[in-house]
């Protein structure tokens, strides 16, 4: 079997490829754990500054590979926290929000179901025009439940995300930037995620992460505790290297060259 997930790291960025382009790179166990392997590689992965993801063969992801779970044998609960406080199928999406450095994800044709919910877990999402989107679940009777409750309620507006779960309506990627599903269209998204990549990894790898963490946390906070880590994570970072090393770059007009 070749590698579900493959990853390849240059000039600080890990270009991180579902592989499972037979199937779409729907989701049986096999590829579920190959993901959580692979984010738990990148994870450790300290001189990696931005991640972009993408899809081997025709499409993105299509989603549950369903006749592999009706046929696979599993026990226990899906109320079971096996993950800090998610279960394996929330962790394997939402562990990609988690990671420190920003996601970029490539969505060229099929991005439903899971598929879907690996994208919204994205910092940034770039899709062709034509690609296909749908929160898929309900044509299987059932709910979304790999975590992207809790990510779609930053940037999607309350009645479209209900019919669209309510409908499991299929949506081109243009309509998809329309209702706020994704960031950027380009007719090559791989292309354009690296080129965004290229530049985030050309900035204080400190600050890049303070603001993520900032607003990976921005939907559970009131007004202070906003204030109050914004004012901690800028306290650390002012004081560290990077920070200088960004302002002198920029006076002498050269590359920066921070420490990882």
């Amino acid at each position: 079997m070749s590698e579900r997930v493959t990853i390849s790291v240059e000039n600080h960025i890990a270009d991180v490829r579902f592989n499972r382009p037979e199937k779409m790179n729907a989701l049986d166990p096999e590829q579920i754990d190959a993901i959580i392997d692979a984010t738990d590689k990148l994870a450790e992965m300290k001189d990696v500054r931005a991640i972009v993801l993408s899809g081997n063969g025709k499409g993105f992801c299509a989603g549950l590979d369903m006749a592999s779970f009706t046929q696979s044998s599993t026990t226990g609960s899906l109320t079971d926290r096996s993950y800090g406080n998610a279960n394996k199928y929330q962790h394997v999406v939402l562990q990609w929000r988690r990671l420190p450095a920003p996601v970029i994800v490539a969505i060229h044709g099929a991005c439903v179901g899971g598929g879907l919910q690996f994208a919204s877990a994205a910092d940034v999402r770039i899709a062709t025009p034509d690609s296909k989107l749908s929160i898929m679940e309900m044509r299987w009777g059932l709910i979304p439940d790999m975590g992207s409750y809790t990510t779609w309620r930053s940037f999607v507006r309350d009645d479209i995300l209900r019919e669209l779960t309510y409908t499991n309506r299929i949506f081109s990627g243009e309509e998809g930037k329309e209702l706020g599903f994704v960031s950027h269209l380009a007719d090559d998204p791989h292309a354009k995620a690296m080129e965004l990549a290229a530049e985030i990894a050309g900035k204080n790898p400190d600050a890049i992460k303070a603001a993520k963490r900032l607003m990976n946390q921005l939907p559970d906070m009131n007004e202070d505790e906003i204030l109050m880590m914004e004012s901690a994570e800028q306290d650390k970072v002012g004081k560290g290297p990077n920070q200088k090393e960004a302002v002198m770059a920029f006076m002498q007009k050269r590359a920066a060259n921070f420490n990882d």
